[in-house]
């Protein structure tokens, strides 16, 4: 090969650099804004969550405190623990999923 030719060569090796990094920088912008897309619609999906699991938090406190009467008429011995507490439980696991 002459020195012309490799000099050409080297030119048309650097036109075609030049579009890939442009594609990749494309890409990649495109690859961040996908990315903040799905972090947003992951915040939404928690503070749903956590709404939901506010909700029966309080669903249960209530259902604890009509019970309650009714608790003090019977033997307190005779109430199912388990139970009560499962809703509870799933909310922290689900809490602790969440963190």
């Amino acid at each position: 090969m002459s020195g012309e030719q490799t000099r050409q060569n080297e030119d048309t090796r650097g036109v075609h650099q030049e579009p890939d990094f442009a594609q990749a920088f494309k890409d990649l912008a495109r690859g961040e804004r996908a990315a903040a897309a799905l972090e947003n619609h992951l915040d939404t999906l928690e503070k749903k969550i956590e709404e939901l699991l506010a909700k029966a938090d309080e669903e249960e406190r209530k259902c604890k405190e009509q019970s309650k009467p009714s608790a003090s008429n019977s033997d307190p011995s005779s109430t199912n623990r388990e139970g009560s507490g499962s809703t509870k439980n799933g909310a922290l696991q689900a809490r602790k999923v969440l963190e």
